[in-house]
């Protein structure tokens, strides 16, 4: 007799978010996960619980990883800016079409609604702000930005500006997304660029 298939959480959260890329928040379910991971729904309750218990771990998981490859952009780059860039870019990939911004916007609105997932975003935006001032801090540093410069301020006024034009772009579509969220960064970055590094190739 075959053993039953099993699968690492790594595994099903992986099968997870696939699922959340073609399905709306009502398609997200344990059914629809286990299928996509090749278990049983019943495997995914015994080790997760209930669908909310799924979803709160999948939000972990995302900060985690999130958080990582945030950290891993600035460790791995030798210019702030362009890894900022690369930042940006990460988020346009939530808007990869009109019918894919209009699904993660769903999730969100799920995400905002229940605290405990909306405790995870929270930590998430937390993480992703801290990288951002120590990437504008390595900029000042490097002499890309004036010293004059507020990481603190400039990190938040990033991370509202990428986060807002997300949700503009969803309204406008003009454009990809890409180009809109890279775009509103330079709004945010550029006055505060040194003379001698305005304009610079692939800025």
């Amino acid at each position: 007799m075959a053993r039953p298939r099993t699968a690492s959480d790594e595994d099903v959260f992986a099968a997870a978010f696939r699922v959340m890329q073609v399905a709306p928040p009502s398609g997200f379910t344990l059914q629809a996960v286990a299928r996509e991971a090749g278990i049983t729904a019943g495997a995914l309750v015994q080790r997760f619980g209930s669908k909310r218990d799924l979803q709160i771990a999948l939000a972990k998981g995302s900060r985690e990883s999130t958080t990582a490859f945030l950290e891993s952009l600035h460790s791995k780059s030798d210019d702030p800016l362009a890894a900022l860039r690369h930042y940006a870019d990460c988020m346009a990939s939530l808007a990869a079409s009109p019918a894919a911004i209009v699904r993660n916007f769903a999730y969100l609105q799920e995400d905002l609604s229940d605290p405990a997932l909306r405790a995870e975003l929270k930590r998430q935006g937390l993480a992703t702000r801290h990288v951002l001032e120590s990437l504008i801090r390595s900029a000042v540093q490097r002499g890309d930005l004036q010293a004059r410069a507020n990481p603190p301020r400039i990190a938040r006024a990033i991370e509202a500006g990428v986060g807002g034009a997300l949700l503009s772009w969803a309204i406008y579509r003009d454009g990809t997304a890409k180009a809109w969220l890279r775009a509103h960064l330079a709004a945010v970055v550029d006055p505060w660029r040194t003379p001698s590094r305005q304009g610079r190739p692939g800025s």
